[in-house]
């Protein structure tokens, strides 16, 4: 049980760990800790996605409660989805998202469809015990769930593709043949890249970003499509792809996206700490307002309800909209995106941000970092909070995760713990590529003597 730990978004670890025996103690504790008598058991393309999801299901139902598992493997956010439109206590999500597949993992999400919160997270943490044979007995039910949120989608953009060419890479994750379908219904013609389940991934984690994206790329850059967008292995996080730009910096996409959904109606942005200062440009630009969490969708969702926020987002790829779901969807953004694209191609739209709001580069570093020195080192990097960093003074700090430090021309450094792997993470943002070089440098050299 010690080798089960919850982290930014559930537990997830390589298989010698994740083994079935532990995956049913997550499951006790959930039944412990669940306030309701159904849960939704959603998993991935994984070859072990579907046996853990069963054996959770077991568990569950020897508990009393009713599972609906879906007929097939399926996005997180069709499963988070279901969770929130029907009568359900939340769900179990079996996903490693865009790990190899050496991983896996479960992730909770609450009865709103959002993730789950520490206290609840931390609750099944502290009621992990063996699992019970109990009297009760609950039902399984299998269920399509892709066809009902389908619908929604449609319903809820209306958009009108026709005349549109979509090149969209599943990575061979659970997209296929969902966010593919989406497009082809609402009207694109769609050219569909490794849209076939591998249990390898093609011998690439299945994270849609700019070095894994070459073939959907290629097919952008040569015209066979107007826009390229790509979803990681459980869909939940989107990467998009223009004929000028290539891969589309997800900072940049998240300003056009949001600028778009904007103009057709009002509302607050909310960005995690690590997103670019572009957003909060954006939002003035529209007479609203940005609002900055810790990095996690769970506290990005949280922010959106307490603000009814039009959009929320994270500069890894995941975004959520209101009035659909308090959850990152690369599928619904996959849709947005291609009607965002019909009403001013996003090349266009991303100059013109730049040119109105000024140039923003944004990059990161990892430092190595033992997690049981993380605290340690943070709470010396306090006491060493310079006042200046590449001769621009340090403003002020901001200490929602980890510190960032807000400089004088515009630039921000940031230093924050990662909350997946043994690393602290270095982000910077200013004005031009050597700037933000340089400011890396500079953060680096202020936490690397102090790991």
């Amino acid at each position: 049980m010690d080798e089960i730990a919850f982290g930014t978004d559930g537990w997830r670890a390589t298989l010698d760990v994740f083994t079935d025996e532990r995956v049913r103690v997550v499951g006790q504790a959930v039944a412990d800790t669940l306030d309701g008598s159904s849960l939704v058991v959603g998993y991935d393309a994984r070859p072990t996605s579907r046996g853990f999801a069963e054996s959770l299901a077991d568990v569950l139902t020897d508990n009393g409660i009713d599972c609906v598992l879906p007929e097939r493997d399926t996005p997180t956010p069709v499963v988070a989805w279901t969770a929130k439109e029907g009568e359900f206590a939340g769900a179990l999500m079996v996903t490693a998202s865009h790990n190899p597949p050496t991983y896996n993992g479960v992730k909770l999400i609450g009865s709103t469809g959002a993730p789950a919160l520490p206290d609840r997270t931390e609750a099944v943490a502290a009621n992990l015990r063996e699992p019970i044979v109990g009297d009760e007995s609950g039902e399984i039910t299998e269920r399509d769930l892709i066809a009902p949120y389908l619908d929604h989608a449609l319903a809820l953009v209306e958009p009108d593709l026709s005349g549109l060419t979509v090149a969209y890479d599943a990575m061979y994750g659970s997209g296929r043949s969902v966010t593919d379908r989406l497009l082809e219904a609402a009207g694109a013609d769609v050219v569909r890249l490794h849209c076939e389940r591998d249990p390898e991934f093609g011998g690439t984690p299945p994270e849609p970003t700019g070095p894994r994206l070459d073939a959907l790329t290629r097919e952008v850059e040569t015209g066979r499509a107007d826009i390229g967008v790509a979803n990681d292995g459980d869909a939940d996080r989107l990467g998009v792809v223009t004929p000028e730009r290539g891969y589309l910096d997800p900072n940049r996409y998240f300003a056009a996206i949001a600028d778009d959904l904007l103009d057709t109606e009002r509302g607050d942005v909310v960005r995690t700490v690590s997103t670019t200062f572009l957003l909060d440009r954006v939002a003035e630009a529209h007479d609203q307002t940005a609002h900055e969490t810790a990095v996690g969708f769970k506290w990005v969702a949280q922010a959106m309800t307490d603000h009814d926020a039009r959009v929320g987002g994270e500069e890894s790829g995941g975004f959520g909209l209101r009035d659909h779901l308090p959850n990152k969807d690369g599928v619904l953004f996959a849709l947005l995106t291609a009607a965002a694209e019909r009403a001013e191609p996003f090349d266009d739209r991303v100059a013109r941000l730049l040119a109105s709001h000024g140039e923003v580069v944004q990059d990161r570093v990892s430092v190595d970092c033992p997690d049981a020195r993380k605290e340690t080192v943070l709470a010396a990097l306090e006491a060493e909070i310079p006042d200046e960093v590449v001769g621009a003074a340090v403003e002020r700090v901001v200490t929602a995760d980890g510190f960032k430090l807000l400089l004088a021309d515009g630039s921000w450094l940031l230093v924050r713990p990662s909350g997946t792997e043994p690393k602290l993470r270095v982000y910077a943002e200013s004005s031009s590529d050597q700037r933000v070089k340089a400011i890396l440098r500079a953060g680096e050299s202020l936490v690397e003597p102090l790991v």
